[in-house]
């Protein structure tokens, strides 16, 4: 009965891998058209589009995510049958910028890790990569401050937007955490495991460290340390695990922003992003946002940063809801405008 049953899956394999490949030859054609007119070959409106699609078709045993999942796998390795196209990240591997990074482009894609996040920008500012992605903000640590700073010398746009949840691990070459006198990971992390380890480990020293990553290269030649990463760093470098998903918020979400030449078309589901000064003038932040109210438009994130130009001078990095070729946001744009002495749009994209 199972020989059966393998020789029915067989066959199904066959007919998977036959349609798989027609699909890489529509895709091939595609990416052609595009190629001759400069196009982007990524485009999140149409990846959102076919994992709602395909994620609706299942009626079990799959569940939704298994089939998105699997779906991202596929359209990635279609992507790299269509062109080449390389991807820069915050790097480097194993961290959890390489797992936003996966989840959004697959495992086919040209991936180039990064150092820092100013090598992503330069890297698709030279057209080394077409894409770069790069943290934004993290529901418990708040905002990556480098990441907004980036955006004031830059002419790249924010192509597409995702969010992970994040889990943390502690790590280390020795299973009993009675031993343990040092933490190392990257001060984001720490931030958002503080008070487990002051509950669990007050007296360990906490050192920062650049990634995860390098957290986890150092404990795995450190006797009595541990380090604070993704799971994935334990097979990576031979660590114990230790206590998982030990961030304080359960919620622990972070949102990464994919960086492009390109500009995304328009979905219906769309946040527009952008960088104002505002001139010297009593009450002139009240009087800049009133258009968004009269219009109705939600602003869901506001971030003030020093513009570095002058002593107590700011850049506001504010996310609305909408499309920067709708109506509504062109005008109350417009009406944004008169009241900065700076005003730039970094991007419209889906929301993710």
């Amino acid at each position: 009965m199972v020989n059966k049953y393998r020789q029915e899956i067989d066959g199904i394999d066959k007919k998977i891998v036959e349609l798989l490949n027609k699909r890489a030859s529509i895709a091939s054609a595609i990416g052609k058209t595009k190629e001759r007119k400069g196009a982007s070959i990524y485009v999140p409106k149409r990846e959102n589009d076919v994992l709602r699609k395909v994620g609706s078709l299942t009626k079990g045993p799959l569940k939704k995510e298994h089939i998105k999942s699997i779906y991202t796998e596929i359209m990635s390795a279609t992507k790299a049958v269509e062109a080449p196209v390389k991807i820069a990240y915050f790097g480097p591997e194993l961290t959890f910028t390489h797992l936003a990074t996966l989840k959004k482009f697959g495992k086919s894609m040209d991936l180039v890790p990064c150092d820092t996040i100013t090598d992503v920008f330069k890297t698709v500012e030279k057209d080394i990569c077409a894409y770069g992605v790069v943290p934004i903000e993290n529901s418990t640590e708040g905002a990556v401050t480098h990441t907004l700073d980036m955006f004031f010398d830059t002419d790249l746009s924010i192509f597409s937007e995702m969010y992970l949840k994040i889990e943390h691990n502690l790590l280390s070459k020795t299973k009993d955490m009675k031993k343990i006198r040092k933490i190392y990971s990257h001060p984001q992390v720490l931030g958002q495991c503080r008070k487990w380890i002051e509950k669990n480990l007050p007296k360990a020293e906490v050192v920062e460290a650049a990634s995860t990553t390098k957290a986890a290269q150092i404990v795995a030649k450190e006797k009595n340390s541990a380090c604070i990463a993704s799971i994935l760093a334990k097979d990576g470098y031979g660590l114990e695990l230790i206590a998982s998903s030990i961030q304080d918020l359960s919620n622990n979400t972070t949102r990464f922003l994919v960086i492009s030449k390109y500009e995304a078309e328009p979905t219906g589901e769309d946040k527009t992003s952008i960088m104002i000064s505002l001139k010297d003038k009593v009450g002139i932040l009240h009087e800049a946002l009133e258009p968004f109210k009269k219009s109705k438009i939600n602003l869901t994130k506001i971030e003030s940063r020093p513009s570095k130009t002058k002593a107590w001078k700011y850049l506001f990095y504010i996310d609305m809801e909408g499309h920067r070729q709708d109506k509504k946001i062109v005008r109350t744009l417009e009406e944004l405008e008169k009241n900065c002495t700076f005003f730039k749009i970094l991007g419209s994209y889906p929301c993710g």
